[in-house]
C-alpha cells in the first residue's frame, strides 16, 4: 500500500505533519478529517531506496523515542484524543517495530487501560521512568507537559552521548597515527602487548564466555533488592557522575512534585508516583520516608533532610514552601535552578572529557617512546665507553 506525506491545522492552529498508509489520497483526506484535522498538503511519497535486512530494524532506537515523545506532546497539547495520536503516530513509523508497539498501546488504551499500562508491556522501548512519568501525567492532568520534559530528557541525553563520542574520536586517531610512526623496532613494553593481543586472540571465545557472564551475574545482582539499592547507592558515590545524578533527581523530584501539586493531585498520591519515577532506590527510598512523615501529620523537609540525599538548599526552600503554603513554587524554583545546574555540569563534564582523555594517553604513548628508546641510549653508552 503507498504511503502519503500530509501536512494539516487543528482547530487550535496548530500546525501537524506526518505520513499514512494508503489506497488513495482520497482516503489520506478523509481519515484526517475524521480526527480533526484539516488538510493543507497531501502527496505520495518518495520511494524509499534503503534496502532493510531482515536482521535489522528489530530495536527502537533513542532518537526515534525522542522523537515520537516529542510530536505526541505537540499533539496532546494541540487537543487531539490520545487514541488518535497513537493512530497517527503509529501509522507513520518507518520502523516497523516501533509501529508495532504504538499500535499495540493503541489498541490496550481502547480496550480501557491506562496510558501507563499499556507502555509498561513494552519495558525495551518504554523504560520504568518514562512509565512512571507518564502515570504522573494521566494523574495530574499535565500529560502534554510530562511528555514535552521527557522528549527534552532524551534528547539531552542523546546530546551527552554524541559530544563523548566526538570527544573520544581526536585522540583515538592521535593514537593510531602514533602506531604507525614507530616502525618496525618495538620495545619490550610493546612486545609485552602484542602477547597479551596473542592471549586474547587464542581464547577469544573463553573471554566472550567470562565476559557474558559477568553480565548476566551483574543483572541478575541489580534485579535483587539489596543489589539495586547497593549499586544505586554507588552511582551516587561515584566521582563527578554521582554530583550530576544527584542533580538530575534533584530537578526530576522537584518538577514533578510541584506540578502535580499545582495541578491539584493530592500530596500522597503525588509523593506515591514521584518516588517511583525518581530512578534511584535511594532516593526513592528517601521521598517514601517524607511520604510517611506527611501522612502522619509531620512535614517533608525533615526526612528528606534526614536522608543526606538531598541538598541543603533543598530542604530549606521546601521547608520555607510548607510554611508559607506556596510549595508548588518554591518546588518549581528549585527544578529551575537544578535544570540550570544540570546543563552546566553537563557542559563541564564534556569539555573536560576531551583533555583528560589526552592526558591519559600521552602518559601511555609516552612511556611507551621511553621504553623503546632507553635501550637504545644504554647501548650508545656502552659502545662510546
Amino acid at each position: 500500500m503507498p504511503k502519503f506525506v500530509w501536512e494539516g491545522k487543528t482547530k487550535a492552529g496548530r500546525t501537524l505533519t506526518g505520513e499514512l498508509e494508503a489506497p488513495n489520497e482520497a482516503f489520506v483526506l478523509a481519515q484526517l478529517r475524521r480526527q480533526q484535522v484539516v488538510p493543507v498538503k497531501v502527496k505520495p511519497k518518495a520511494a524509499d531506496l534503503r534496502i532493510r535486512m531482515p536482521w535489522f530494524g528489530g530495536k527502537v532506537s533513542q532518537r526515534e523515542l525522542a522523537i515520537f515523545t516529542r510530536q505526541f506532546a505537540t499533539m496532546i497539547d494541540a487537543g487531539l484524543p490520545l487514541v488518535q495520536c497513537l493512530d497517527i503516530l503509529g501509522m507513520q513509523q518507518e520502523n516497523q517495530t516501533f509501529k508495532k508497539i504504538i499500535l499495540k498501546v493503541k489498541e490496550d488504551v481502547e480496550s480501557g487501560s491506562t496510558f501507563a499500562d499499556a507502555l509498561a508491556k513494552h519495558p525495551k522501548t518504554f523504560d520504568e521512568l518514562f512509565v512512571n512519568l507518564v502515570q504522573a501525567g494521566e494523574v495530574g492532568g499535565i500529560l502534554d507537559t510530562i511528555l514535552s520534559r521527557l522528549a527534552a530528557h532524551i534528547e539531552k541525553a542523546l546530546r551527552l552521548a554524541k559530544k563523548i563520542k566526538g570527544a573520544m574520536v581526536y585522540p583515538s586517531t592521535i593514537v593510531a597515527k602514533m602506531f604507525d610512526d614507530f616502525g618496525q623496532a618495538l620495545p619490550a613494553p610493546t612486545q609485552a602487548v602484542l602477547a597479551m593481543s596473542a592471549f586474547t586472540r587464542k581464547y577469544f571465545l573463553l573471554g566472550i564466555v567470562f565476559v557474558a557472564l559477568a553480565v548476566v551475574a551483574m543483572r541478575w545482582y541489580r534485579n535483587t533488592e539489596n543489589g539495586h539499592r547497593n549499586i544505586d547507592r554507588i552511582y551516587l558515590k561515584l566521582p563527578i557522575v554521582g554530583p550530576l545524578l544527584q542533580k538530575i533527581a534533584v530537578a526530576r523530584f522537584a518538577r514533578t512534585l510541584g506540578t502535580m501539586v499545582s495541578s491539584g493531585v493530592p500530596i500522597l498520591e503525588s509523593m506515591d508516583i514521584v518516588a517511583k519515577s525518581a530512578g534511584n532506590r535511594i532516593i526513592e527510598e528517601a521521598i517514601l520516608k517524607a511520604r510517611m512523615s506527611i501522612s502522619e501529620g509531620k512535614t517533608i523537609a525533615d526526612p528528606l533532610s534526614e536522608s543526606k540525599v538531598f541538598p541543603a538548599m533543598v530542604t530549606q526552600m521546601v521547608a520555607v514552601g510548607e510554611a508559607t503554603g506556596a510549595l508548588d513554587t518554591m518546588l518549581n524554583k528549585i527544578a529551575e535552578f537544578y535544570d540550570e545546574e544540570v546543563d552546566m555540569a553537563v557542559e563541564a563534564l564534556t569539555s573536560l572529557l576531551e583533555p583528560l582523555l589526552m592526558v591519559f594517553l600521552g602518559v601511555i604513548i609516552g612511556g611507551l617512546v621511553v621504553a623503546m628508546y632507553l635501550p637504545i641510549f644504554k647501548l650508545a653508552g656502552v659502545v662510546g665507553g
